[in-house]
């Protein structure tokens, strides 16, 4: 069987199931997908929470290990921040993940405060990986870490200066990939792919290329966040407007 780290060097760019629960994992993988990611922020939303560690990481965890129960492929997993204030507690949760089988995670190098998302120093972000990294010890080489990168989702000016500093950093690191949410921009995409040996990872907004183009651009992995997940409400909303409006259960069956 072809490993998670392995799926990120094919010809094609690997497609992952973004999930938030056993009812999507199911359907992606029914889909054809090869991997599953869980999306942090759709995940939340169903519990009743924003994005940015609301829920603890025992409610994530439940559905996690809920999802990876329900499937036959590999399931990474977002762990935003790490749901830890020290590298200790965020190592001892990915040890927790790897316990129940899970092959990869994602870190992000910001942190949300009052609904605030901010970028955390390069320097100390560095210096938080590096500890991660080694306190996992022999288990690092048991799981796919994506470090996810924010300057593009922050709409900084000078995001693809910062995006290119920051992705030498990890991979001197050793990180196993780098995610960039929010860039779309073929020329943007296309430095970053080149300023690197990582597997590159983008994610579904308006405006970003078609899948034969990210191919061209040596993209490597694709996700599409929690935006599925958004339409999928979008679209239940709509249906259960009908239904008021219409004082009939016709259009479930139309």
């Amino acid at each position: 069987m072809i490993s998670f780290k392995e799926l990120h060097q094919g010809e094609e760019p690997l497609l992952l199931g973004n999930v938030w629960n056993v009812q999507s994992a199911g359907i992606y993988e029914k889909s054809g997908c090869k991997a599953l990611a869980t999306s942090s922020s759709a995940m939340a939303l169903s519990l009743g929470y924003e994005d940015g560690e609301e829920m603890s990481f025992e409610e994530y965890f439940y559905i996690i290990k809920r999802i990876k129960e329900s499937v036959s492929i590999p399931l990474s997993v977002d762990l935003e921040s790490g749901y830890g204030n020290t590298e200790e507690i965020i190592v001892s949760n990915i040890i927790r993940l790897l316990e129940i089988g899970i092959a990869g995670i994602n870190l992000e190098d910001t942190y949300v405060v009052d609904g605030r998302r901010q970028l955390l120093n390069r320097e100390v972000f560095a210096e938080k990986l590096k500890n991660i990294f080694s306190t996992l010890k022999d288990r690092r080489s048991d799981v796919f870490i994506n470090i996810r990168t924010d300057p593009f989702l922050l709409g900084m000016e000078n995001a693809l200066e910062e995006t290119l500093k920051r992705v030498k950093l990890f991979e001197e690191l050793k990180a196993d990939g780098v995610f960039v949410p929010c860039i779309s921009n073929e020329n943007d995409i296309k430095a970053v792919v080149s300023a690197t040996q990582l597997p590159v990872n983008v994610m579904a907004v308006p405006g970003l290329p078609d899948f034969s183009v990210l191919k061209k651009l040596g993209v490597k992995r694709i996700t599409s966040g929690a935006f599925l997940n958004r339409y999928v409400y979008q679209q239940l909303e709509i249906m259960s407007e009908n239904i008021k409006n219409n004082k009939s259960f016709a259009t479930l069956f139309a």
